[in-house]
């Protein structure tokens, strides 16, 4: 990689560690999915900085940021936008709905009926809107970070499975380790909190506004090998032949993993991609695609598990 992309994912890493604490690797996930012009679901307990996160990933990348509170109620117009009549000019006016952004938490996505999650489908495959038949762009680096918490499922909606699909990875969330805590726990007692921080303005960007899509060359000329194409491939094709999956992973996911492996190493600082970094991405690019039997559920087997599995029976290229 050329020193200053280097420089510049080493310094985000950085930036937004001042603030989200004991996270590291759902930082290096949540940028993985940025680099790669894809989106991610991210899955946790309440209270483990799922919003700030994003909230802070879009100030260091210089980026728009937009928050939905998906409820039961949410229309698929709240998501984005319409054509409201101006009295005063006797015509129609747009007025845009949150989706017209860089950075899109969907905030518990799960809560708000398939018709409205529905409003998000055209936006991130396409990144454009269409609203009263008239088609709008959206950024080149629109990017949707959907979160849902695991343990609660009342009054909630499960996603489409098409839906699921377009999520590049599941950024898993969880409570930090002793340390990490005890140092945040600390901090919030003083100036140091990391929402004030981050309110402050003192997390300082990496790049200027519009500036992202000019990094994307570089994580482009990373290589992968013919070898590890075929791994990758393997992979998904693997998690059909489970006999406890019902639905396994489409070449969507397949891309979907070779695009991410591409900017962890990246990220890592590597102009090549490694076995390593497609077997550190199968569990959280392919779990959330799998749907299991109904019977191999009842006993408790996760997809992550499933996916271990493979990742034991798949030969490792050399």
């Amino acid at each position: 990689m050329p020193e200053p992309v280097q420089d510049v994912l080493a310094r985000a890493r950085t930036e937004i560690g001042r603030v989200v604490i004991g996270q590291e690797r759902a930082v290096d996930f949540a940028l993985v999915a940025v680099l790669a012009r894809q989106h991610a679901l991210v899955e946790g307990v309440p209270g483990v900085a799922k919003t700030l996160l994003v909230r802070t990933l879009a100030q260091v990348l210089g980026c728009d940021f937009a928050r939905i509170q998906f409820t039961p109620d949410l229309m698929p117009a709240d998501v984005t936008g319409s054509s409201v009549f101006d009295l005063e000019r006797r015509q129609f006016t747009l007025v845009r709905g949150p989706i017209f952004t860089t950075f899109l938490l969907a905030d518990e996505v799960n809560r708000a009926p398939a018709k409205t999650q529905s409003a998000l489908l055209q936006a991130m495959q396409e990144r454009q809107v269409t609203i009263d038949r008239e088609t709008h762009p959206l950024s080149p680096s629109f990017t949707v970070f959907a979160t849902q918490n695991p343990v609660e499922f009342e009054g909630t909606y499960p996603l489409p499975e098409a839906q699921k699909d377009r999520f590049l990875l599941k950024i898993p969330m969880s409570v930090p380790p002793r340390g990490d805590e005890l140092a945040l726990a600390r901090r919030t007692l003083g100036p140091d909190a990391p929402e004030e921080v981050l309110a402050r303005g003192e997390v300082r960007p990496v790049l200027g506004t519009g500036e992202l899509e000019s990094v994307r060359p570089e994580i482009a000329a990373v290589v992968v090998r013919d070898e590890l194409v075929g791994y990758a491939v393997d992979l998904a094709r693997a998690t059909r032949e489970e006999e406890s999956v019902l639905l396994g992973a489409g070449p969507r996911a397949t891309q979907g993993l070779l695009l991410a492996a591409r900017a962890l190493a990246a990220i890592s600082g590597r102009d090549f991609v490694t076995p390593d970094d497609v077997k550190a991405l199968a569990v959280p690019v392919l779990e959330h695609r799998l749907v299991l039997r109904p019977e191999f559920e009842i006993e408790g087997l996760a997809p992550a598990e499933v996916v271990e599995r493979v990742l034991q029976r798949v030969p490792v290229p050399r």
